[in-house]
């Protein structure tokens, strides 16, 4: 069974910072590749990070490129996201997301399998 808890969130004006933890099962991290994506009020679900287990590559969506950065720490079965200079478009609940590796690299969100409850994030101005 994968478990995925995101943690983090919060209110932050814009400009500032905020890094978001998801913490998973011990057997996620080495099985599946892991994703972050994010949705507003009103909107779809989107991409925002993903990084890849085997060869630790990451990839970024353009809004969020230079902003944010996706990391993992082995040790503790842990994602994360750090996220700087927020903007407030940035306002989201935010989804850790882990998918197969089979899959391979994907942004979709409906290729992924397993999600986490969500991390509401958000940036006033």
């Amino acid at each position: 069974q994968v478990q995925l808890v995101e943690s983090g969130g919060g209110l932050v004006q814009s400009g500032g910072s905020l890094r978001l933890s998801c913490a998973a099962s011990p057997r996620t991290f080495s099985n599946y590749n892991m994703g972050w994506f994010r949705q507003a009020p009103g909107k779809g679900r989107e991409f925002v990070a993903r990084v890849r287990r085997s060869a630790g590559g990451t990839y970024y969506a353009d809004s969020v490129s230079g902003r944010f950065i996706i990391s993992v720490d082995d040790a503790k079965n842990t994602m994360y996201l750090q996220m700087n200079s927020l903007k407030p478009e940035d306002t989201a609940v935010y989804y850790c997301a882990a998918v197969n590796l089979w899959r391979g690299t994907t942004t979709l969100p409906s290729d992924y399998d397993y999600w986490g409850q969500g991390t509401q994030v958000t940036v006033s101005s």
